[in-house]
């Protein structure tokens, strides 16, 4: 099941300046404005969304002799956009009784609602003209000192202020999120030269604190970071594709998990975001940035403008780089699309020796070294890839961010990296990774070259817990901020932990508590695992005032090593299998019963045995995003860790 988070009372949005967010007025009820509604209606914010009056009855409304003037025809526009946003999979909402925080309404009736607001939030059409008439209605009725931003990708913000009073251009800024809103933590803030510096201070540390976002504070540049970046690769992959003769399947084996990246890759991404949407955001790159040094990269290929013209836009359109479809047997399939002929072909599976050797390292990092070291084709256009996307990020900075870090915060949270751009030049190391750029005449920025001379090997590092990134305006490092009052594991790595074994490690995270992070596959709960939750508590109750369960991991746990009692199981080993199931009844009963107390962080999947660690704790913290539950009963089988005690 999935869990659903408290209600935040409006005293819990109170800030040092004392601004509160009770209210919330969403203008335009599309694709993203009824799902950034719905993600305020998660968090406990009241929500006006608006949207049009349509000028046309339909046929369902003329024959119930319904005129343009009854107030159903008249908010049949919004409430249609909620109820579809409503039955998407994934839902937008966590609950849908929360939708009840949603009231609709249209711009004619109804504007005068956004007097009440606290902060009004564009997601109309991206046309200049019609939104500055929208900004034009809102500051008739808006009260003083609301927030008003915008939710365009591609229109620069300061273009939106003009004829402004001083007050709203002072409350008036950028706020991109990206689609799903519940679902991709990215929040791009972008202000102008007028917007107050507490308005931008106030949303960063709102949308990391309510709304669950990675806040990231962008200039009023073209497609401001993540999409100038994010874009920017897959548009040099679709050409890279044609010079190097690769197929669909080949380039998607090698830019997923392997480096780090998600498992939709490359052209399951394009699928999933919709080819148009990747085509519009190049073209405005191409069309808006003349002293970028890689423009004609962002003009379309032939192969993808003709997926354009044939409506193969992706998932939206059933067809894309890739089709379902179904054999002769009338099984599913899935069909690639091969770029030379514009025919659908049954999808290929692709192995690289360079891929298939990485797979074996332990870490992400070894991962990527291994990709890039390899002899293969594939090893070749990973790094062609990795070196032009690198030389071409070093060279966005300062122009997109004047810190490096925001272009890996925003990449990782935008796109679902793991690991961005320069902690992956990190990883494949700093002064290595410059050489053969240089061999491939892929140079870096002058700054990258002025950073090594200093002696300074790499853009980020970690002292005393505190992870550190390196600033071109001081020449030295300084610390990432935002990292107060939050424990972030990746900072304590690197520290001698206080016990390990193969599956778990134990970090002092301070003030006397401990942490137990998991890192076996998919945090799967096995022998190495349990020995690390008796061992903890045992240390724990010896010199500490508690003890922490969570990791960083995708998933927190899914559940005992079920293939290793199957295995124990037609192997007639009885005796252990009956072992096995008494140390992990024994290790929930050591949770329960500790001298000190013990508190799990459950996050994503928390299936039989990682639900059973939360359900036996003294208190579990979920993650919003928490899918929490006893699945083996599915399966026919008895929770056997303890699940059936409470």
């Amino acid at each position: 099941m999935e869990t659903v988070a408290e209600p935040i009372t409006t005293q819990q949005t109170i800030t040092a300046n004392k601004r509160k967010i009770k209210k919330v007025a969403v203008l335009g009820s599309g694709v993203m404005g009824s799902r950034i509604a719905c993600h305020f209606a998660n968090i406990g914010v009241e929500v006006f969304l608006l949207d049009i009056v349509p000028k046309e009855l339909t046929e369902k409304e003329e024959a119930q002799g319904l005129t343009l003037e009854d107030k159903s025809v008249r908010n049949r526009i919004v409430n249609d956009a909620l109820q579809k946003a409503l039955k998407d999979n994934p839902s937008p909402i966590y609950d849908k009784k929360l939708a009840s925080r949603i009231q609709t309404g249209n711009f004619t009736d109804d504007m005068s609602k956004i007097g009440d607001a606290d902060w009004v939030l564009e997601a109309i059409v991206e046309n200049e003209d019609i939104k500055k008439k929208v900004f034009g209605d809102v500051e008739e009725r808006r009260k003083e000192g609301a927030i008003v931003s915008t939710n365009t990708s591609s229109i620069p913000i300061h273009k939106l202020l003009e004829g402004r009073s001083e007050d709203f251009q002072k409350h008036f800024l950028g706020t991109h999120f990206f689609n799903p809103p519940r679902y991709l933590r990215l929040l791009e803030i972008i202000p102008t030269e007028k917007t107050d510096p507490e308005v931008v201070n106030f949303l960063s540390d709102y949308g990391t604190t309510f709304l669950g976002k990675a806040s990231v504070t962008c200039k009023d540049t073209t497609a401001f970071i993540a999409n100038r970046i994010g874009v920017f690769g897959i548009m040099y992959i679709f050409h890279l594709m044609e010079e190097m003769e690769m197929t669909v399947e080949e380039i998607d084996a090698l830019t997923g998990p392997v480096i780090g990246r998600p498992k939709s890759a490359t052209f399951r991404t394009c699928d999933l975001v919709g080819i148009d949407t990747l085509v519009n955001v190049a073209n405005i790159v191409y069309e808006n940035s003349p002293d970028d040094e890689k423009r004609d990269l962002f003009k379309i290929p032939d192969y993808v403008n003709k997926l354009v013209e044939n409506g193969w836009l992706g998932d939206k359109s059933g067809q894309g780089f890739y089709k379902k479809s179904r054999d002769e047997e009338g099984n599913r399939v899935i069909l690639a699309l091969d770029i030379n002929t514009m025919d659908y072909k049954a999808k290929q599976k692709v192995k690289f020796g360079s891929v298939e050797n990485a797979k074996n390292a332990d870490q992400l990092e070894e991962q990527i070294r291994i990709v890039h070291n390899g002899e293969d084709r594939g090893a070749e256009f990973m790094r062609k890839l990795t070196y032009g996307s690198l030389q071409y990020v070093s060279n966005r900075v300062p122009e997109i961010a004047d810190e490096l870090y925001k272009v890996d915060d925003a990449l990782n949270a935008g796109f679902g990296w793991k690991l961005g751009p320069f902690a992956t030049w990190d990883a494949l190391g700093v002064k290595e990774t410059v050489k053969k750029m240089e061999e491939y005449g892929m140079q870096p920025a002058q700054w990258v070259y002025d950073m090594l001379d200093k002696g300074f090997d790499s853009f980020f590092k970690i002292e005393d817990g505190i992870k550190k990134y390196y600033d071109l305006e001081t020449k030295g490092y300084k610390e990432v901020p935002g990292q107060e009052g939050f424990i972030i594991l990746e900072n304590y790595r690197k520290n001698k932990p206080v016990w390990q074994n193969e599956g778990a490690t134990l970090h002092d995270i301070g003030d006397g508590v401990l942490n137990l992070e998991f890192h076996t596959k998919m945090n799967a709960i096995g022998s190495e695992v349990l020995e690390g939750i008796n061992k903890s508590i045992e240390i724990a109750e010896n010199g500490y005032n508690g003890l922490v369960i969570s990791n960083e991991g995708d998933n927190f746990s899914v559940g005992a090593n079920v293939g290793m009692m199957f295995m124990l199981a037609v192997e007639q080993e009885f005796d252990e299998l009956e072992f096995a199931v008494r140390r992990f009844q024994d290790s929930m009963m050591r949770i329960r019963y500790s001298a000190v107390p013990v508190v799990v962080a459950p996050h994503s999947m928390t299936l039989g045995g990682g639900c059973e660690t939360t359900m036996h704790s003294d208190m579990a913290t979920p993650a919003a995003e928490t899918y929490i539950g006893l699945v083996e009963v599915g399966t026919g089988l008895i929770p056997a860790g303890g699940g059936t005690r409470h």
